[in-house]
Formats: structure tokens, C-alpha cells, sequence
């Protein structure tokens, strides 16, 4: 039967109950939900000319998509970095698509105001001063770009051009300095007409290491002859959470002029336990500083936030000049600070998980993670076909088959595991050696699931057969 608006609001409370109850019975099967469901998409169907009203389209989707997606917001799905969704973070986020806030300016509600306190709440956590400002952007890629354009005009204030008005080539060549850049920070000097090419790569320490040598980087820099640079920290590094030395990096300032930008999508988490704080001593003294939420957060997709003290140099950039928009002020609206004009209220969901848990709980899911993450590592050790490629240093565990580590093979077992619905790990390569990697940021992991993940690659590591096969 052909509904119209007008129904389905008259029907509003009925449809959505009926949303409720059919998320509730797909959250509450989570645990056991196929974690990767590869190939499963229906056949394309046709543009319906006459609806079928949100009651229909809900039934639609449970016949069509739904067995389809994956269980990737549960405790097994180890791939990337991916968090879960709290229940009040899940709660905030009904709630933000509910109120339907543009945050981008203020003066018409109070949810602008809302978002600078969670911003404040952040900054806290991670241990940054008052003198970071911040704002909400989708992730950790658009995040670490924002701190690069901010980082691209401080580079022409240094120069005495403006790049946000002269362009990118009133710089000349630009120099990035980093360690184990993650692969956004490449996207980032795409975009930004920095050039990927202008990302010089610094040498690591030795030992399975991925944090930068400090006394290399030195070097580097004084190779510039004064010329001002930017240089990329990590705080956390993909394959296997090593940190820079992020303190010894920032006193080269009193030798060298460069803005420090530190990618600390995930490990900047670190920050919540007493335990591995102090991976990220130092980070208060960046330029920005990028920190992903829907990692270890566990706020749903998508939220990230970058924070920096410069945040003038960040206007210059990002301001829309419009008179029905009003100039920046002491206190910029958030459309002068990102490229987003017009956003959701990403702060919601994050507002009610840090409210829920408070600073305690979000240390707890921290703390398990790390711990769970090394019983994997622990268990893997004890698998004959498989070795460990580097320490289980933090929340990630990178590993390869012991008998002729091949990327054929690498990938073979990641499809195994993906296909037994038991687990999800994505493929990587380490120094050289084709690799998988386990990550742990989900509220729901237990040692459980541990044991399952621990199961399914016992299983597949042993169907790879021995060399040559």
C-alpha cells in the first residue's frame, strides 16, 4: 500500500518502535552475527517509482541488506582499528539524527555549545592545555589534514606569503619529515598541493622498531639550512603501536624551526591509563594534533576531533566568507575551521559516552584491549605455523605465517578467517614481510573472544600447508 509523509508522520512513535526493536534484536545478537560477510550484496534493484513507506522500507531492508553487513561494531571484528558503539554512545547517536543539528555556527541552539564542552572534556583526557583549541571533523584522515593546512600557512607566515590567498606555490618545495607516516598523511599533501612526493622518511630505530631516531631527525633538519619544515610524529604507528619519542622531538624546536603535528588517531588513548601514559608525554607540546573516536572511543562512524594552538592560523584557512555567515569571531563558529560547512552534531554521542563512563570506564575498555591484545599475541606464539613479527606493545598484534611468509599466502589465511564469519584481521607488511594484523578497540572484546580468534587461525593456519604447496 502507498504511504505518504503525512502517514508516516501520523505513524511516527509505531515506526519508530519497530526500528527499535529490530536494532535492539541485531545489537543483541552481535556477538554471534558472521563477523565478515564477503560477498553477500543482493543483486542491484531498480529506483522505486511509488514508495513504500518506512514501515515497508524497514522490511525491505531485513529481507535484502541486513544478513548482508557485517558484524564489524562487535567484539571479534579485529581489522583496521575499528571501535563498537557504547550503548550510550549508540543512545546519542539515535538522538543526534533525531534533533538534526547543523553545528556549523551557533546562535540558534545551545548543541554548539554542547560540542565545546565535550571539546573540552578531549582535550582533557589526552592531556593537551587550554591553549589547544578544537574542533569535530569525520576521521583521522580529514583530521590529520586539517593540521597540515594549518600547518601549510604557518610554513608561509614563516615565509612571509599567504598561502590561503597566494596558493600553495608561493611556498616553493615544502619538506614533511616522519618515521612510519600512516597513509593519510600522504592523502593529506595530495590534497593540500603539498605534493605526496614531499614526504621525506626518516630513519627508525633498530629492533622491530617503527618510532623515528630522534638524532636522525636531528639531522634531517639541519640538512634544511634553517629553512622551516613540518614534521609528522606518531603516536601509535599502524603495525605495531610504537611511539615516537614525542618530548625528544619537540626540544629540537630550541635548534630547529618546524611545526609539529602528531598523529595520535588511536594511541593517543594511551593517555587514559597510568600504565602507558607516558607513551604520550610530550603530546601537549605539538602545534595539532589528531585523535580519532570511533577507534577506541567507541562512538559509531564517524567522529574524530584535531586540536591545535594555532587556531588563528586555522581560520585564515578555513573561514567562509559570506555576510549571511558573519565573520569569525574570538570564539569561531566551527564552519571557520574545518572544510565542512554544514555537519551533524558529531559531539552527541561522544558527550553521552563520557558522561555514562566518565574518564574511569573509558580506561577500563583501554586497559582490557591492551590486555587482550597481548593473550593473543601470547596464544599466537604457541601456533606452529604462525610467529609474531614484532611485541605486542600496546593494542596491536602483527603476525605472518612462519613457513614462507608470501603475500598469496598471507592473504589466503586472512580470507579463511574472514570467510569462517569467527574473526576479521586485515593484511599489512612489516619491514618488508608480508603480515596481519589483529587490533583491539572494541568495548566488547573479552578473553573469550580472544580464545575464538585464537581457534579460527589455528585452524586456517594449519590448512596453509608447509612451504611451496
Amino acid at each position: 500500500m502507498h504511504r505518504t509523509l503525512a502517514d508516516d508522520l501520523q505513524r511516527l512513535p509505531d515506526l519508530l518502535q519497530s526500528a527499535r526493536d529490530f536494532a535492539a534484536r541485531e545489537v543483541g545478537g552481535l556477538a554471534e552475527r558472521p563477523v565478515a560477510r564477503p560477498d553477500a550484496a543482493p543483486a542491484r534493484a531498480p529506483l522505486p517509482e511509488v514508495g513504500v513507506g518506512a514501515e515497508g522500507a524497514l522490511t525491505r531492508f531485513a529481507d535484502r541488506w541486513s544478513a548482508g553487513f557485517s558484524g564489524s561494531a562487535g567484539p571479534r571484528y579485529l581489522g583496521f582499528v575499528t571501535g563498537g558503539a557504547t550503548p550510550a554512545a549508540l543512545t546519542g547517536d539515535w538522538l543526534t539524527a533525531a534533533y538534526d543539528q547543523n553545528v556549523s555556527g551557533g546562535g540558534d541552539s545551545s548543541a554548539t555549545a554542547l560540542e565545546r564542552e565535550t571539546l573540552s572534556w578531549l582535550r582533557e583526557l589526552f592531556g593537551l592545555g587550554e591553549d589547544h583549541a578544537g574542533a569535530f571533523v569525520s576521521g583521522a584522515t580529514a583530521s590529520n589534514t586539517v593540521g597540515l593546512a594549518i600547518a601549510r600557512e604557518w610554513l608561509g607566515e614563516r615565509l612571509g606569503v599567504s598561502v590561503s590567498r597566494e596558493g600553495v606555490g608561493a611556498l616553493g618545495p615544502v619538506e614533511v619529515l616522519s618515521g612510519s607516516p600512516h597513509s593519510s598523511i600522504g592523502k593529506a599533501l595530495s590534497v593540500l598541493g603539498i605534493g605526496r612526493d614531499r614526504l621525506r622518511t626518516v630513519p627508525v630505530l633498530p629492533g622491530n622498531r617503527e618510532a623515528v631516531d630522534v638524532d636522525r631527525l636531528a639531522d634531517a633538519l639541519d640538512a634544511l639550512g634553517g629553512r622551516p619544515a613540518v614534521v609528522v610524529a606518531n603516536a601509535g604507528t599502524v603495525n605495531t603501536v610504537d611511539f615516537d619519542d614525542l618530548r625528544a622531538i619537540a626540544a629540537l624546536r630550541e635548534r630547529y624551526d618546524f611545526w609539529l603535528h602528531v598523529d595520535a588517531a588511536f594511541g593517543g588513548f594511551a593517555a587514559l591509563s597510568p600504565s602507558y601514559a607516558s607513551l604520550v608525554d610530550g603530546l601537549d607540546a605539538a602545534d595539532s594534533v589528531c585523535v580519532d573516536l570511533h577507534k577506541w572511543l567507541n562512538v559509531p562512524y564517524d567522529a574524530a576531533v584535531q586540536f591545535t594552538r594555532r587556531q588563528d592560523l586555522q581560520v585564515r584557512v578555513f573561514h567562509n566568507a559570506s555576510p549571511y555567515l558573519g565573520p569569525p569571531t574570538g570564539d569561531p563558529d566551527f564552519l571557520h575551521l574545518t572544510p565542512e560547512n554544514s555537519r551533524r552534531l558529531r559531539a552527541l554521542p561522544a558527550w553521552f559516552s563520557l558522561t555514562a563512563y566518565g574518564r574511569e570506564g573509558h580506561r577500563e575498555i583501554v586497559e582490557r584491549n591492551v590486555a587482550l591484545a597481548g593473550r593473543l599475541g601470547e596464544g599466537i606464539a604457541q601456533i606452529p605455523q604462525l610467529r609474531l613479527l614484532a611485541p605486542v606493545r600496546l593494542n596491536v598484534v602483527c603476525f605472518t605465517p612462519a613457513d614462507d611468509p608470501s603475500e598469496e599466502r598471507v592473504r589466503a589465511l586472512a580470507k579463511a578467517v574472514a570467510a569462517s564469519g569467527e574473526a576479521f584481521v586485515t593484511p599489512t607488511s612489516y619491514g618488508g614481510t608480508p603480515a596481519l594484523r589483529a587490533a583491539f578497540s572494541n568495548w566488547r572484546t573479552t578473553a573469550g573472544d580472544v580464545d575464538r580468534v585464537l581457534a579460527a587461525l589455528r585452524r586456517h593456519g594449519a590448512d596453509l600447508g608447509p612451504r611451496g604447496a
